[in-house]
């Protein structure tokens, strides 16, 4: 805004006392956190008028209007709220025996919008919370966490700088993705000369896979559906009965033929009998995300658009939209999956019936499929793809604002208190980080258990890999410069939308089986192109830098302890390999034992959650360089975490990082064992149907109750 002084400033000193000072700073403060600055704001109403602290370290800036923009620095959001606070407080003092027929003005008008602003219209909340000054945190951010840049309204230097960031990422970054690509290709050629080698001795290179017997039934299988839809489709050589097999079939398929290959889940729910509407859910920090929900046609009834729209930034609140066909039949009870890095919830609808999705849907659980920002379709209720706000996000803005949105809309459109929760890699990733007592661990209350499958929270021996080392190696000014500060290299959905399904299919997996080390052994692999249709999506660089950068995960190799935090753990449990060598050579004189006793902390001061988590079961993937799911597994028995409780685990030895998802035998090892444990923490079993499958499944009753009923029972007999 400049030095001047607002004209309107002058109009509110009644006796020209008004601290002058403090509501120019007031107004500086709201213009840089604004969506426009005051020359080029057209639009008064999207003018910050408070910081929101979702958590103690996550503020959201609410507009005039009661939109939002995304988090911003913590002294950022510190500083708009105390001046807010002391102009607030002159006003109220200056006010102090004046009867003006006029309105008294207030921090939103200095601002530049009337008297029907968001602030006065929020002021009986305000009253509730508090005094902000009170309420505001410490500027201080956690080390797994820094400070995401603050990069302010549009203006002349910022579009530069902008634009350079996006010059020099799409070179640079092409240029890596180029490499990438290459090295990919370079070592596959070993394997499709052996495969070539096979096929000139007449011999078949997959009859050694594990599932090559079932892979050909199935395919089989998939060709006479296919002749069988296109006989449906010809009335005149369809026969009375194969019309009554039609209507007595259990789920109707309204799609079929040959897979067309294409990114969209509903086509491939209605292959085999279901449906998906779409939802649109609004973040507290103002972005719009997917929702997806897995139906079965014959009993609920589609919403109409509107009512699948968006409904505010508000979380946990509206009452339940009823659905059912027949009113009077039990409902069934919910389940969100959230998915894993650079993918979509269509990775859960791969499969046939043999989908995570549709074999829980099909099983009798309401299913819904949730999205991260960003995805396919970038949107926010403000900014722009072009705008480097929208981008600003890594893990913790996943976890505490779109993971607590979906969470609240399934609550809001079914109608249940609690929900379960199923996620795989980076889905759990920020599930562990939302959950933490540092973070939202209200939110354990509405879960009646996470299902994590291959558990992202300890780093895998892959992430020594060379470009991985390159990337964090490099400075986080280089690495902006490199990947930019928008979506990180965006040419991949370029490549996606232009390319032929099979060639990008195959591309993808080459390309991400040279990065993480994974293979098609356990997979269909007829239905290989169609995996990875629903990946890659859109991410932020600011998100990768997290995994990968210098500063957060590459580095501590630990979603929310410290390297040296977690290796303190680990020499107090005795797992650190000097530290036990050292116990070897001392256990004679007991030296060790009584030494790591004296520095031993209690179990639990250590402990990343609180009595608000709910439930958890795991299963880990025993192949898996990605990630270490047996390091979590042993934090959890070593009693690290004495509020988790670990209803289910499990390790299956063959299985890598995809393959708790997308393996041919994944039914019979995860799939039946996770509808169980969903059922069993279910709070809510006499409102609802009880799965198929589960009709034998007990109740899951936590320790600590049990042990105190017993404890009563044992005290009434007394």
């Amino acid at each position: 805004m400049g030095s001047d002084t607002d004209p309107r400033l002058t109009e509110l000193q009644p006796s020209g006392s008004l601290a002058v000072h403090t509501a120019v700073e007031f107004t500086q403060q709201a213009e840089k956190l604004s969506l426009q600055t005051a020359d080029n704001n057209q639009f008064p109403e999207t003018v910050a008028v408070e910081a929101r602290f979702i958590t103690p370290q996550d503020p959201v800036i609410v507009t005039a209007d009661g939109n939002r923009l995304p988090t911003v620095p913590l002294e950022q959001a510190y500083k708009l709220n105390i001046l807010k606070d002391e102009l607030n407080s002159d006003f109220s003092k200056e006010s102090v025996g004046q009867h003006d027929d006029n309105a008294q003005a207030s921090p939103s008008a200095i601002a530049g919008f009337g008297p029907g602003s968001y602030a006065e219209d929020k002021a009986a909340q305000k009253s509730n919370q508090g005094s902000l000054r009170r309420s505001m945190p410490p500027t201080n951010t956690h080390p797994l966490f820094p400070p995401l840049p603050l990069y302010g309204p549009p203006s002349l230097l910022r579009d530069i700088q902008c634009w350079i960031f996006r010059v020099s990422s799409f070179f640079l970054s092409a240029g890596f993705l180029g490499v990438i690509v290459l090295g990919a290709l370079f070592t596959s050629i070993p394997r499709v000369c052996y495969k070539i080698w096979l096929r000139l001795t007449f011999r078949n290179p997959d009859a050694r896979r594990p599932f090559y017997e079932e892979e050909t039934r199935r395919k089989n299988t998939r060709k006479e559906q296919a002749r069988s839809w296109k006989r449906r489709k010809s009335p005149g050589q369809r026969t009375p009965d194969q019309e009554s097999a039609q209507e007595s079939e259990a789920f109707v398929p309204t799609e079929g033929g040959p897979d067309p290959v294409i990114c969209d889940v509903g086509y491939y729910a209605r292959r085999v009998g279901l449906d998906v509407e779409e939802f649109e859910v609004q973040t507290e920090d103002g972005f719009i995300i997917d929702l997806w929900h897995v139906y079965d046609p014959r009993e609920y009834t589609k919403l109409d658009d509107q009512e699948r729209s968006y409904r505010g930034p508000e979380l946990f609140t509206g009452d339940y939209r009823r659905r059912l066909r027949d009113p009077s039949q039990k409902r069934k009870f919910p389940v969100l999956l959230m998915h894993g890095l650079l993918q979509s919830s269509g990775a859960y609808c791969v499969n046939d019936d043999d989908s995570l999705a549709f074999y829980l849907c099909k099983s009798g659980y309401d299913v819904w499929l949730g999205n991260n920002r960003c995805g396919f379709r970038p949107k926010h209720t403000l900014l722009e793809y072009s705008d480097p706000r929208m981008w600003c996000w890594n893990i913790r803005q996943m976890g505490v604002f779109d993971l607590s949105a979906l969470v609240s809309r399934v609550l809001f459109e079914t109608g249940f208190e609690k929900i379960g929760l199923v996620c795989h890699s980076q889905g759990t990733t920020q599930t562990f980080v939302a959950l933490a007592k540092e973070q939202r661990p209200e939110l354990g209350e509405k879960l009646t258990v996470f299902c994590a499958l291959a558990p992202a929270a300890y780093a895998g021996p892959l992430i020594g890999k060379m470009y991985f080392k390159f990337m964090r190696v490099i400075s986080p000014g280089l690495f902006r410069l490199m990947f930019g500060i928008h979506a990180f290299i965006p040419l991949m959905m370029t490549m996606h939308s232009i390319l032929h399904p099979h060639i990008y299919g195959q591309l993808g997996y080459t390309v991400f089986s040279f990065l993480f080390d994974w293979t098609d052994t356990r997979w269909d692999r007829g239905l290989r192109d169609r995996m990875f249709q629903f990946a890659p999506v859109y991410v932020s660089s600011e998100s990768m830098r997290w995994w990968l950068g210098r500063e957060c995960f590459a580095k501590h190799k630990c979603i929310l302890s410290t390297k040296e935090e977690w290796h303190d753990e680990d020499r107090e449990d005795g797992t650190d390999g000097p530290l036990a060598e050292t116990d070897s050579q001392r256990r004679d004189s007991g030296i060790a034992n009584s030494t790591r006793e004296h520095h031993r902390r209690p179990k639990g001061t250590t402990a990343w959650y609180n009595d608000q988590v709910c439930p958890f079961a795991l299963w880990v993937a025993g192949n898996d360089d990605l990630v270490d799911g047996r390091k979590l597994l042993h934090r959890f028995e070593r009693g690290r975490e004495p509020h988790v409780k670990v209803v289910h685990s499990k390790v299956l030895p063959e299985y890598e990082h995809l393959d708790v998802i997308w393996a041919m035998d994944a039914v019979d090892q995860i799939f039946q064992e996770l509808r169980e444990v969903l059922w069993k923490t279910c709070n809510a079993r006499d409102e609802c149907r009880v799965p198929s499958g589960c009709e034998n499944v007990a109740a899951w009753i936590p320790e600590d109750v049990s042990n105190g009923d017993a404890e009563q029972s044992s005290s009434d007999s007394a």
